[in-house]
């Protein structure tokens, strides 16, 4: 691949339509080929070059150098999900030590820390994130090798000052990683706040059509711990494939464009739910009243996400019928498409989640504003 895009030059949003401007030497397409092989002709004296399709895959170039340039990295790796994303940070790290991540979070993240991280052998401490008297009474400095945050958090949309995180964990000799899925670069770059690593779940904004499972993961710096997640990555396979990393940059080229149009919905769905007489309460970051507004408005930029959830007057079976009235939204799991989710998620996550009986989440789409709030109320009104 030639490179004709100086990304120093330019906005962050042209530099993802163009996905850095790449263009195939052989051909001089603008889209990028797939690369498929699996392996790669070695040099007669086996010196630098590719070896094999598990850890140096070409189709994984264009994506990762364009991710990591958005967030202001240095280097980033494409993952299988953002399961496999997230579990290689805590693998790459020794039985024993100490972690600490939030109270409230992406729920199969907080299952396979409290059950398979925990029997592996790591120290796991969960916190309000919020709260930065607990989350400093939380690290043990000397011991907490990994702060880990998620802002906004899914799917209370809790947020966590990035900065304030960073400067606990440093002081403590801990590293920070931030899952930033729902907030993408378009809205927040951990890294220029002082977090290490940041992980997507690429699945959802990133792609933005829902139709691949990702996960990618970028670093501050390439270092040793980086280069021990990588190898986790590699010994562990958990790798993604050729045509899935084509669609993930695909997806990226219309990234801003996408996100800033869901945020711009889902701040007006807000801003009337919270008015409607069926609605406790609207968690959304861009209200003035939610609890984390100063910290949102401190952090993020040109708008708040396409994430909020609504709890319901008069508790969890009138929020089921309500999910069940609906007739645009679609009952799914996920978030990030260009359709529009809605989700009861005390129903998926089970007896043990704590997160309210009565609480609705949802994902906002590319659908007109105003057919979404519409069928929203008729769902409501019952």
């Amino acid at each position: 691949m030639t490179d004709r895009h100086d990304a120093k030059r330019w906005q962050a949003d042209t530099s993802a339509a163009q996905a850095l401007g790449w263009i195939d030497a052989s051909t001089q397409a603008v889209a990028p080929p797939i690369h498929m092989s699996s392996t790669f002709l070695r040099r007669a004296d086996y010196g630098a070059g590719r070896a094999y399709i598990r850890d140096e895959n070409p189709a994984f170039d264009q994506a990762e150098a364009l991710l990591a340039h958005l967030e202001g990295g240095a280097g980033a790796a494409l993952f299988a999900s953002g399961m496999a994303a997230a579990t290689s940070v805590f693998m790459a790290l020794s039985p024993g030590d100490h972690v600490v991540a939030p109270r409230v979070m992406y729920w199969s993240l907080r299952k396979w820390l409290l059950g398979y991280a925990r029997e592996w052998g790591l120290d796991v401490t969960l916190v309000e994130m919020s709260d930065q008297a607990a989350l400093a009474a939380a690290i043990r400095p000397g011991r907490t090798r990994l702060l880990w945050v998620e802002s906004p958090a899914n799917p209370l949309w809790t947020l966590t000052d990035i900065a304030a995180a960073a400067r606990l964990a440093h002081a403590a000799g801990a590293r920070l990683a931030v899952d930033s899925t729902v907030a993408t670069p378009v809205h927040c770059q951990p890294l220029q706040l002082g977090a290490d690593l940041v992980m997507h779940s690429a699945t959802k904004y990133l792609n933005g059509h829902s139709d691949l499972c990702a996960g990618a993961l970028v670093t501050a710096q390439e270092d040793e711990a980086w280069d021990r997640i990588r190898a986790v990555r590699a010994n562990l396979g958990a790798i993604l494939g050729s045509v899935e990393a084509w669609l993930l940059l695909r997806g990226m080229r219309s990234l801003f464009p996408r996100v800033r149009q869901q945020s711009t919905t889902a701040l007006a769905l807000a801003q009337q739910l919270a008015r409607h007489t069926a609605v406790a309460e609207v968690l959304y970051p861009g209200l003035p009243e939610f609890p984390g507004h100063a910290i949102a408005c401190a952090q993020m930029q040109d708008g708040f996400g396409g994430m909020l959830s609504i709890r319901h007057r008069d508790g969890r079976a009138a929020a089921l019928a309500t999910a069940a009235r609906v007739e645009l939204w679609q009952r799914a799991t996920s978030l990030g498409g260009t359709e529009s989710l809605i989700e009861h998620r005390a129903s998926i996550e089970g007896a043990d989640s704590p997160v309210p009986g009565d609480l609705l989440r949802l994902s906002v789409g590319l659908e007109n504003a105003a057919d979404l709030y519409a069928d929203l109320d008729q769902a409501l009104r019952g």
